[in-house]
């Protein structure tokens, strides 16, 4: 079998189940940037020297991420989703980083340790995932959930960009403004 097919060369694809989309509808852009932060997760867990305990969570995140991806490809069937559960999971983790920093009082600029810096490149990405999502769900039905699950999952990556650059000691930089 080949890896490629030759349909998408006049820039179609199929969707989960055989519906027929351009490759730039807006559930394949959607499907498509939590793929992208999917593979940018890839690069945080091989590149970054975070904790052992913050690869579980970001491998555990990229599990989510293939549910959530074949969900929003998937249309007009009914797809697996991410439990509403997972929510509360990731809103504990936050809660046991955010408990053992110091207060945020000013905006950050993100950068730091490499590690830090590839985790807000990850937050950045997730974000624009999220927006993706939400476009979306303003044109068809989207299950609530996952857009919540990745407004979570951006502040689950500013927090731990945050606890790497604690836990090595290096310094955020506070924006100050002009």
């Amino acid at each position: 079998m080949k890896i490629y097919t030759k349909f998408g060369d006049r820039g179609s694809t199929s969707l989960i189940g055989g519906a027929v989309v351009q490759k730039n509808d807006p559930r394949v852009e959607a499907y498509g940037a939590v793929d992208e932060l999917n593979a940018v997760l890839g690069l945080v867990i091989a590149f970054a020297d975070t904790p052992s305990e913050l690869e579980e969570s970001l491998k555990s995140i990229q599990g989510d991420l293939f549910v959530i991806g074949a969900e929003l490809a998937t249309k007009g069937k009914k797809a697996k989703a991410i439990p509403p559960q997972r929510v509360g999971e990731i809103e504990k983790e936050i809660d046991g980083i955010w408990a053992g920093l110091p207060p945020l009082t000013h905006f950050i600029i993100p950068g730091g340790s490499k590690s830090a810096s590839l985790l807000h490149m990850a937050r950045t990405v997730c974000r624009r995932a999220e927006r993706a999502v939400i476009t979306l769900s303003q044109k068809e039905t989207v299950n609530p959930d996952t857009i919540v699950y990745m407004n979570r999952v951006g502040d689950l990556l500013f927090a731990q960009a945050r606890f790497v650059n604690y836990r090595k000691k290096v310094p955020e930089t506070v924006w100050k403004g002009r």
